[in-house]
């Protein structure tokens, strides 16, 4: 269990680091940190730095938190997060969730690279997540309660902002950016899911899966974050194409190949919520 003092601790360093406290807040998922390239006047803060803050041990997250300017308008970008196949227990996965909650940004920006699951879905889709699935037993809320981070049992009917959902479907259609809406189905990884294990998910009512974002979504409800999740297709799933295989490599070099749109997309998005 994570005291309260540890969470403190981090918001008032980093408060002493920002000059003004942006209300939104984006997460960049696997090969997507190309966005944090765009960010004007960027202060870049290493994870290392920052009291309390876990270590990210994967190739494609840099492990930077920037604070900058996107178009004219404050943002805190963090390149890199933390992951349950990383040996981090849930509540280290969402530690920065509370730490920007105590800081007061109040929306939460969470994108990631996941597989293709449903048949329609194609490599360099962008999917707007509705909802998830999340079948692994623990929960980054579970142990002594932690009343600064809202109330013990809390809903998560309307997880995903349908009122984001909707701004960043007007600014898509806007810069004629196609994209997909979805149910994520988490799995804990590392080791990619079996041809069987996708099917399964499929039955599910999973349209995309990945090893990310869950746990991140739920500690956010909890504080009273609005949420936006958006994941990019960086691979079909195991067993959707015949005769292949699934990589890191794959997942990496494919997100580059949306760099453009997603970055513009999220520009937009920012300028409008």
């Amino acid at each position: 269990m994570i005291p309260y003092e540890k969470y403190k601790e981090s918001a008032e360093f980093l408060r002493k680091m920002i000059t003004e406290i942006p209300k939104t807040a984006v997460v960049l998922g696997s090969g997507l940190g190309m966005l944090a390239g765009r960010l004007e006047s960027a202060v870049n803060i290493p994870y290392s730095e920052i009291p309390g803050f876990p270590r990210s041990t994967v190739a494609s997250h840099a492990g930077i938190l920037l604070y900058g300017k996107l178009d004219g308008k404050p943002v805190i970008t963090l390149s890199g997060r933390f992951h349950v196949y990383e040996g981090y227990s849930p509540e280290i996965v969402s530690f920065y969730v509370r730490v920007l909650h105590l800081l007061g940004v109040k929306k939460l920006i969470l994108t990631n690279a996941a597989g293709g699951v449903n048949h329609s879905f194609r490599v360099g889709d962008l999917m707007l997540i509705t909802d998830h699935i999340k079948f692994f037993p623990e929960s980054p809320a579970r142990g002594a309660h932690q009343p600064e981070f809202g109330g013990r049992f809390f809903d998560l009917s309307h997880i995903y902002s349908a009122r984001m959902r909707n701004i960043a479907g007007q600014c898509a259609d806007k810069l004629g950016i196609e994209l997909k809406d979805g149910v994520y189905f988490y799995m804990p990884g590392p080791e990619f899911e079996t041809p069987a294990e996708i099917r399964a998910i499929r039955i599910l009512g999973g349209d995309a899966v990945g090893m990310s974002t869950v746990f991140e979504a739920v500690t956010a409800a909890q504080c009273g974050m609005e949420v936006l999740g958006v994941s990019c297709i960086t691979n079909m799933a195991a067993g959707m194409i015949p005769d292949s295989s699934v990589s890191d490599e794959e997942v990496t070099k494919n997100a580059s190949m949306v760099s453009e749109r997603f970055c513009n997309l999220m520009a937009s998005v920012l300028n409008s919520i």
